[in-house]
C-alpha cells in the first residue's frame, strides 16, 4: 500500500538569511544566527529525511527514490530522469541581498562540472564553481515583498542611469555602451565592471561613484529607486563594484503571490523578502560580487545571456470556486508550483501527479491521497513527500500550502 512520508529538512545558514523568519515558520527559537533556506527535495548536499510507519531510523529521500524510482517517481519522471528527483523546493528568507549571480545553462554545466572532476577537485573543494552536472531555472513566488534584481536593461536605460555619476569605472561603462548597443556591449561593459574588483584602486573608484549616487538621491531625482539599490548594496558590501553593476539590471518587486521566473544564464541578485522557490535539483551558483562566497566572475560571464530584456513572468492559472488555487508554471519540463488556500468544510483538490512535496505554510491541513490509506496532518512548517503511487491528492482543514510537482 502508497504511503505518505513526513519529511525533515534542513536549514541553511547563509550570511545574508533572516534571524527569525525561518524560525517562525518552523515554530523553533531564534538563536540570533542567520538562517537562509530551508531545503526541501533530495539534492546530495542536504537530502531531506523521511521516516514512514514503522520506521525507528529516518532515512534520507535521495536513498528512498534512488531504492523505488518508479514506485516514487512514476515510469515517466524515472524515464526522463533518472532514478533522482528533477526539482528542489525550498523557503527563503533573505534580510540582506544575496550575491551577484547566474546559474549554468546545460552544456555549461555539464562542461565545466567534467573539467573540474578532470582537474581533481574534491565535491568540497573551495575552488569549485560546479557543483553537479544540471542547469539551474528557478522560480520564485513570494510570501512578503520580495525584492530583486533580474536580467539587463537596455543600454539607453542604463546610459540614462549613469548620465551625470562621477568615478572611471561609471566612465569606461558609458564609454563603452555609447560605442556599442548591442548585447556584445552590455557584455563587455558588465564583464570590465566585474572584473575591476581584483584591480587596485577598485575600492575608491566605487566609493567615488557611491558619493555620486548618495548626492543624486539626495537631490530627489527621477532615478531614486535605482539609486537608492546602489548605495544599500555599497553599504553591504564596501568597495565591491557589484554595487554599480545594479545599475544594469532591472529592478524587480514582487507583492505577495506574485512570482519571478529565471531561467540558466539569467544574472540576478535577491535583494530582501521571504518566497518560495522552486528549481532544478541542482546547487550551481557562480558569483561575480556582493559576497563572502567564491567569486567567478570568468565562468559567470561566459553563462550568462546579455540581451536586454524584462523579467520573465510564469504563467499562472487560477482555478477553485473562490480562485483558491493557483499554478504557477514557468517554460521548464523540471518543476511546477501549485499554491492553495483551505477553509473549513471545503476540500481542495490539487493538480498534478508523480512525486510531489507538499508544504504547510500556515494552519492545520489535511492531505488524503487517493491510493492511501491514512492521510498526513501538517501543522505550519510541516512537510510531506508524495509518491506518484500514492494518487491524486485532496485537501481539507484551514490553510495555505504550496505543492511542487513535475508536469
Amino acid at each position: 500500500m502508497p504511503e505518505l512520508y513526513p519529511l525533515e529538512n534542513t536549514v541553511q545558514h547563509y550570511d545574508w538569511g533572516s534571524t527569525t523568519r525561518l524560525h517562525d515558520l518552523l515554530g523553533t527559537t531564534p538563536d540570533g544566527d542567520p538562517a537562509a533556506e530551508l531545503w526541501l527535495g533530495a539534492h546530495p548536499n542536504a537530502p531531506s529525511r523521511v521516516a514512514g510507519p514503522g520506521a525507528t531510523t529516518p532515512t534520507s529521500l535521495l536513498d528512498l527514490v534512488r531504492r523505488a524510482p518508479e514506485e516514487m517517481l512514476g515510469r515517466r519522471v524515472a524515464d526522463d530522469y533518472g532514478p533522482r528527483l528533477p526539482y528542489l523546493l525550498k523557503v527563503l528568507a533573505a534580510r540582506r541581498a544575496l550575491s551577484l549571480q547566474v546559474h549554468p545553462r546545460p552544456h555549461a554545466a555539464r562542461a565545466g562540472f567534467n573539467r573540474e572532476n578532470l582537474l581533481g577537485l574534491a565535491p568540497t573543494d573551495p575552488r569549485r564553481s560546479f557543483h553537479d552536472d544540471q542547469h539551474k531555472p528557478e522560480m520564485v513566488v513570494a510570501l512578503t515583498e520580495f525584492d530583486g534584481l533580474a536580467g539587463f536593461r537596455t543600454p539607453r536605460t542604463v546610459l540614462d542611469l549613469l548620465d551625470d555619476l562621477d568615478g572611471p569605472l561609471v566612465a569606461r561603462v558609458r564609454d563603452t555602451l555609447r560605442s556599442d548597443r548591442s548585447s556584445r556591449g552590455v557584455r563587455e561593459a558588465f564583464s570590465r565592471l566585474v572584473a575591476a574588483r581584483r584591480a587596485p584602486g577598485t575600492p575608491d573608484a566605487v566609493a567615488t561613484t557611491v558619493a555620486s549616487v548618495a548626492a543624486r538621491l539626495a537631490d530627489g531625482s527621477a532615478t531614486a529607486r535605482a539609486d537608492a539599490t546602489a548605495v544599500l548594496l555599497a553599504e553591504q558590501h564596501p568597495g565591491d563594484p557589484g554595487a554599480i553593476a545594479s545599475f544594469l539590471l532591472n529592478r524587480v518587486t514582487l507583492d505577495p503571490g506574485e512570482a519571478l521566473f529565471l531561467p540558466s544564464g539569467e544574472v540576478h541578485a535577491y535583494l530582501a523578502g521571504v518566497g518560495v522557490e522552486v528549481m532544478a535539483s541542482s546547487d550551481n551558483v557562480l558569483r561575480a560580487g556582493l559576497t563572502t562566497k567564491r567569486v567567478d566572475e570568468e565562468a559567470l560571464v561566459e553563462c550568462a545571456s546579455f540581451v536586454p530584456r524584462p523579467p520573465a513572468v510564469p504563467e499562472v492559472r487560477t482555478t477553485g470556486d473562490r480562485g483558491q488555487v493557483r499554478t504557477y508554471r514557468a517554460p521548464v519540463a523540471e518543476f511546477a508550483l501549485t499554491a492553495a488556500d483551505v477553509e473549513p468544510g471545503e476540500e481542495v483538490d490539487l493538480p498534478g501527479a508523480g512525486p510531489r512535496i507538499v508544504l504547510c505554510l500556515d494552519g492545520d491541513v489535511t492531505v488524503a491521497a487517493s491510493r492511501c490509506a491514512a492521510g498526513a496532518a501538517l501543522r505550519r512548517g510541516r512537510s510531506v513527500f508524495v509518491p506518484d503511487a500514492a494518487g491524486a491528492l485532496r485537501l481539507s482543514g484551514t490553510g495555505h500550502v504550496v505543492c511542487a510537482w513535475v508536469p
